[in-house]
């Protein structure tokens, strides 16, 4: 099959109001966020996400992370069918893990690579087809949004301020515009959005 070089770079994040995805403990710190991400909403945001995409970008923590939560999921047949089917996507699914400091791939289906984000994109562009998801890895996202990478956002905002913790939109990123192509709002006012990179032709 001929390389698809048109493949779309997709993130996702959830977020506070004040723009951080966790709260001033740290990583481990998401009591800002945790209460949304199993709404209605968020859950139909989720099982959004992945429709077409055919790689699984990560960064080592959360490839760490999801591969103690994710597979049980995929297997529980009680679980919510939106959760369960991104978890069986995630278990087999291509996945890229970027790190520079495992020897291994945590994961089956997926392989290590120690590379700049923007590289290994670039790569995946040359090669395969369906569309790259690099979901909840936040250094991996500013990376590619550093080098005007990423196509489309998924951002889940909860509607509460962390007052502290580390912030997506970090100063230094370059200035891009986007273009708001759905929005869905929850009952506890979490919003579900989705922007896609507005580019000029040529």
């Amino acid at each position: 099959m001929p390389a698809d070089r048109t493949r779309r770079v997709r993130a996702n994040l959830a977020l506070t109001l004040d723009g951080r995805y966790h709260g001033p403990g740290g990583p481990a710190d998401a009591e800002a966020i945790v209460r949304y991400a199993t709404t209605e909403v968020a859950r139909d945001h989720l099982a959004r996400i992945h429709e077409g995409a055919t790689t699984a970008l990560l960064g080592r923590r959360n490839a760490e992370g999801f591969l103690s939560y994710w597979p049980a999921v995929a297997a529980d047949e009680g679980a919510d069918p939106r959760d369960r089917a991104y978890a069986r996507w995630l278990v087999e699914v291509e996945k890229v893990v970027l790190s520079r400091t495992l020897a291994s791939s945590p994961w089956d289906r997926a392989r290590v690579v120690d590379a700049p984000a923007a590289d290994v994109v670039a790569d995946l562009r040359a090669s395969g087809g369906g569309d790259v998801l690099v979901n909840s890895s936040p250094s991996v996202i500013q990376d590619l949004l550093a080098a005007d990478l990423v196509d489309r956002l998924y951002l889940l905002v909860c509607p509460e301020i962390a007052g502290g913790g580390a912030r997506l939109f970090d100063d230094g990123l370059p200035g891009t515009a986007w273009t708001l192509v759905r929005h869905d709002v929850g009952d506890l006012g979490e919003m579900a959005l989705v922007y896609d990179r507005a580019r000029t032709a040529g």
